[in-house]
């Protein structure tokens, strides 16, 4: 299978990274268009095609995948669509651009995917969205599977897709934060910064292989270490009080 990233900025190049890194497909089978010679250095480095011309980039792929800024998708598209193979499959990662979008600029047979990966994908733990348009269930499997080895992967009706970006693209940004305050309480606790960042990273990656590995809710884990009295209640109770929950659920209502 050929694929082709347009876009190998952030996203796109997570992307292409954690294909790579994830094995399911030969780095020469992925082709990365970018414009800066930094860019394509980096991808040429993964052992990827790189090239400017997205035009020819497209012509022999299976699946095009577009990275780009979500205010270029639409001349970016009038640039490839015409060399485009009917039976192409053709997804888009720039966030607000919807399948009725895609659908205008490469037309109403097109088999078309909005795609939402977040940035951990290029470390093969990722949480990728997809929906699809005008695709058969074997186009979608394929789609699927190609993500699968990034993290984990679901398909979703398009209506919850701004609601599983909030929680899962915007959400890594979210949860970074958390490390990052937890990072600079450490600090006044005395511990050494890197030290703190080690502590804290691994205490949240523990925290959430609890609840993929168990399937339990949240709250049966922390009554896991909250005695009554002890510290762990203390430490909820105050970050209650300055508006934790609160916090975390205004900051997702804002980002869809």
């Amino acid at each position: 299978m050929k694929i082709t990233v347009i876009g190998a900025g952030n996203m796109g190049g997570a992307i292409i990274r954690g294909l790579v890194s994830g094995g399911r497909l030969p780095a020469e089978d992925i082709t990365a268009v970018a414009v800066h010679d930094t860019t394509l250095d980096a991808m040429r480095a993964l052992g990827v095609r790189a090239t400017t011309d997205a035009a020819a980039a497209v012509c022999g792929a299976d699946v095009v995948i577009l990275a780009v800024k979500p205010w270029i998708v639409e001349s970016v598209s009038v640039q490839i669509a015409p060399y485009i193979p009917p039976a192409v499959l053709v997804g888009s990662v720039a966030a607000g651009i919807g399948l009725d979008e895609l659908e205008a600029c490469f037309g109403k047979e097109r088999p078309l995917f909005r795609i939402m990966p977040n940035t951990a994908v290029s470390v093969g733990e990722g949480m990728t969205f997809i929906t699809a348009r005008n695709a058969a269930a074997e186009q979608t499997g394929t789609v699927l599977s190609l993500f699968e080895p990034l993290g984990r992967v679901m398909e979703v009706p398009e209506k919850q897709f701004d609601g599983c970006m909030a929680l899962a693209s915007c959400g890594i940004a979210y949860a970074l934060r958390y490390v990052r305050a937890a990072m600079e309480g450490g600090i006044e606790l005395g511990i050494p910064p890197a030290m703190a960042q080690t502590v804290v990273a691994q205490t949240v990656r523990g925290a959430a292989e609890l609840l993929l590995r168990t399937g339990n809710h949240p709250e049966a884990e922390i009554d896991r270490v909250t005695t009554p009295g002890g510290i762990t209640i203390k430490g909820l109770n105050a970050m209650e009080a300055n508006g934790f929950t609160r916090a975390v659920i205004e900051g997702l209502k804002a980002s869809k």
